[in-house]
């Protein structure tokens, strides 16, 4: 089975990094972590990530990927009997396996960056006044 791929820009390909946490992030309120904000992603000087989430850091590093993975989008082609208006069942299923399929990469991610160590709290030291 062919399967056909597009690349969606025609500058090149952006590419993208995955964040690993090794553990579980859990929320108080129970609610679900999908498109939540969670933390601010940091780097020093010398390149090495910082994640810090609430009052909490964790220091991370980057990692090659054995091998490269692609964020794709499945978009159906329409075809001509797709168009058709047809009312028994059989048909319907012949329509819809001849109807193709068009796989287009958006982008590719080729290195991640691993967390894992355990959070360490951020403490704010005050000065003693000493008098």
């Amino acid at each position: 089975m062919q399967i056909p791929f597009k690349i969606a820009r025609k500058e090149g390909t952006p590419e993208w990094i995955i964040l690993e946490l090794q553990g579980d992030l859990e929320s108080r309120t129970n609610e679900e972590m999908a498109s939540k904000f969670i933390g601010d992603l940091h780097f020093t000087k010398e390149g090495t990530p910082i994640l810090i989430i609430g009052h909490h850091i964790m220091y991370g590093k980057f990692q090659d990927l054995d091998k490269p993975f692609a964020l794709m989008h499945k978009k159906k082609l329409s075809t001509d009997t797709e168009q058709m208006d047809v009312d028994d069942t059989e048909s319907q299923e012949t329509a819809s396996s001849t109807a193709g399929v068009e796989y287009i990469i958006q982008a590719v991610i080729r290195k991640k960056i691993l967390f894992k160590s355990r959070p360490k709290p951020i403490i704010a030291v005050q000065s003693a006044n000493i008098s």
